[in-house]
C-alpha cells in the first residue's frame, strides 16, 4: 500500500488505528495535530484506510499537499512525475527518508 509520496500507508499508525478500532490512539492524535497545525481534529478525523482510498484522514484532507497533486497529475506514485522532486515533494522528504528511498528506487525503475 504505498501512498503518491512512497510511505507505506499499511505501517502508518492512523491506517493501524482505523483497522483496530483503537479509539484511544484517534484521541492521541486528533489532540496532536490540533496542537501542531492550529486546525481543530476530532477523532473521528483520525480515520483512514490508505492515501489511494475514498476514507481518509483529516490530515489527509485539510494538510496534505502530495495527494491532490498526484491525483490532478495522474501519477502512480511522485516517482512517475515528470516533475519529480518538485518544491513541494522535497519539503515533504525532508522529514521522511524512508519514503525518499522508496520513491528513489522506483525511479531507478522506469524507463525516461
Amino acid at each position: 500500500m504505498l501512498a503518491y509520496c512512497g510511505l507505506h500507508c499499511d505501517e502508518c499508525r492512523i491506517f493501524k488505528a482505523t483497522q483496530t478500532q483503537d479509539y484511544e490512539e484517534k484521541i492521541r492524535t486528533a489532540k496532536k495535530w490540533s496542537d501542531q497545525f492550529g486546525i481543530e481534529f476530532k477523532p473521528e478525523d483520525v480515520t483512514c484506510e490508505g492515501c489511494k482510498s475514498t476514507v481518509l484522514s483529516g490530515w489527509c484532507e485539510k494538510i496534505c499537499k502530495i495527494k491532490p497533486c498526484a491525483e490532478n497529475r495522474r501519477v502512480k506514485t511522485c516517482a512517475h512525475c515528470k516533475d519529480y522532486s518538485c518544491g513541494t515533494l522535497k519539503e515533504f522528504l525532508l522529514d521522511e527518508p524512508v519514503a525518499k528511498a522508496n520513491l528513489a528506487a522506483i525511479r531507478k525503475t522506469l524507463q525516461l
